[in-house]
C-alpha cells in the first residue's frame, strides 16, 4: 500500500507541477523544482524515509535509463544541422566543462570547504550518475556529489533561460550548449520544451560536458 501510494503521489506531484507552470510565467515554477518540495513536504508530514520512498518509487527511476536514451531521437531528427556546427559544439562544450570545473573549484577553495564539498562543487555540471561515479572513485561523497548535480540541473532549468533571453541569446544551437554543458539532463528536458533543436544540442552539450569533467577531474584529484 505503501508503494502504491508513493508511486501515486509522485505522479501527482508532477502533475500538479505541470499544471502551476502552465498558469504562470515565472521561472520559479520549474515542474521539478516544484514536484521535489511537494514531494519532500509529503515525506515530512507522514514521516516516511527517503531509503522507503526510493524503493517505492523504484519503477519511475527505471524510467530514467529509457529517457536518457531516448534523447537519441532528436539527436537523429537534427544530426545535419548538429554536424554542420560540430567545431563549435566541441569548443563550447570543452570550453563551458573547464570553466564550470574552474568556478566550482574556486568556490571551494575561497570557502575553505572540505575534501568532499569541494568535489561535489567541481563535478556538479555533469549530470548524477557521472558525479556519483567519480566521487565512488576517488573515495569521496556520492550522495552529496548527487545533491548538488540535481541542484545545480534544477537551478539552472529554472534561471538560465531568462537570462538567456536577456543576453540576447536567441540561437537554438547556442542555447542548447549552454544548458546542456551546465545543466545536464533536467536543463536538456527544458530545451526540449523550447524546441527539438535546442533539445538536442543541449543532449550535446551534456554528453560532452560530462565527459570533459568524466576526463579531468579524477586526473586532478589524483595528482
Amino acid at each position: 500500500m505503501v508503494e502504491l501510494a508513493c508511486l501515486v503521489g509522485t505522479v501527482v506531484a508532477y502533475g500538479l507541477a505541470l499544471r502551476l507552470k502552465a498558469r504562470t510565467t515565472t521561472p520559479v515554477a520549474n515542474p521539478t523544482l516544484v514536484a521535489i518540495l511537494l514531494v519532500g513536504a509529503a515525506l515530512g508530514l507522514t514521516g516516511l524515509g527517503y531509503g522507503d520512498y526510493d524503493d517505492a518509487t523504484s519503477p519511475i527511476s527505471f524510467l530514467l535509463g529509457p529517457a536518457v536514451v531516448a534523447l537519441a531521437v532528436p539527436l537523429h531528427q537534427e544530426r545535419e544541422t548538429l554536424l554542420a556546427h560540430g567545431r563549435v559544439l566541441l569548443l563550447g562544450a570543452a570550453v563551458g566543462g573547464v570553466a564550470a570545473m574552474a568556478l566550482g573549484w574556486s568556490a571551494s577553495a575561497l570557502l575553505a570547504l572540505d575534501d568532499d564539498f569541494a568535489l561535489a562543487l567541481t563535478t556538479r555540471t555533469a549530470t548524477s550518475p557521472i558525479s556519483i561515479a567519480i566521487a565512488d572513485e576517488l573515495d569521496r561523497a556520492p550522495a552529496l556529489s548527487a545533491v548538488m548535480s540535481i541542484m545545480s540541473g534544477i537551478f539552472g532549468a529554472t534561471f538560465a533561460p531568462p537570462v538567456l533571453d536577456r543576453l540576447g541569446v536567441r540561437l537554438p544551437v547556442a542555447r542548447g550548449l549552454a544548458m546542456g554543458a551546465s545543466a545536464h539532463g533536467i536543463g536538456t528536458a527544458r530545451m526540449l520544451a523550447e524546441s527539438r533543436l535546442a533539445g538536442a544540442a543541449s543532449s550535446v552539450g551534456m554528453g560532452l560536458g560530462g565527459l570533459v569533467v568524466a576526463l579531468v577531474v579524477p586526473g586532478l584529484w589524483g595528482s
